[in-house]
């Protein structure tokens, strides 16, 4: 059964509400921590990543954010933020900052669900395996150009190829 059957009936669903099930349905480790929010973890194969989603109904957004942990060195932050742009342009949703005092990089989406839309459960399960997708499938080039003497161009070399497993 695909996850969407089981909300067909249901008009007002709470985007969160769908998150929630998401989450149980694949056993990862969550919180409901608002009726508005939810974080959880998710288990990659570079490391596990916090997630967090958040419905604001004034925007109409379910907003998603998928951060790690990442300090790297002072003197090689530029050639980070060098990376981040190289792996923005090579993603078509979402996109990757770094929060240099929460030592956190992270990845951003915005789902608009504006005039009333309803985002469906394979929707908002896409969304989630997106984003841990590609923080799986940069990671190694974050890790390349912070903690090595690899050019921004040459760590990129290691995200041309997608990365595949499961989220």
């Amino acid at each position: 059964m695909s996850l969407n059957e089981d909300y067909m009936a249901l008009d007002d669903l709470h985007p969160i509400d769908i998150v929630e099930d998401i989450a149980a349905h694949h056993e990862w480790e969550f919180d409901r921590v608002t009726d508005d929010q939810i974080a959880m973890a998710v288990e990659g194969q570079w490391r596990t990543y916090s997630l967090t989603l958040a419905w604001n109904a004034q925007d109409e957004t379910l907003r998603l954010i998928c951060t790690f942990e990442m300090e790297p060195p002072t003197d090689r932050m530029a050639e980070l933020f060098d990376v981040l742009n190289r792996c923005n342009d090579m993603v078509w949703t979402g996109a990757f900052t770094y929060w240099a005092d929460q030592k956190l990089m992270v990845w951003r989406y915005g789902l608009c669900l504006a005039g009333g839309q309803v985002a469906g459960a394979e929707q908002v399960d896409k969304l989630i395996s997106a984003a841990v997708m590609s923080a799986e499938r940069f990671y190694p080039a974050f890790q390349l150009v912070s903690w090595s003497d690899h050019t921004p161009a040459a760590a990129m070399k290691v995200a041309i190829a997608e990365a595949y497993g499961r989220a």
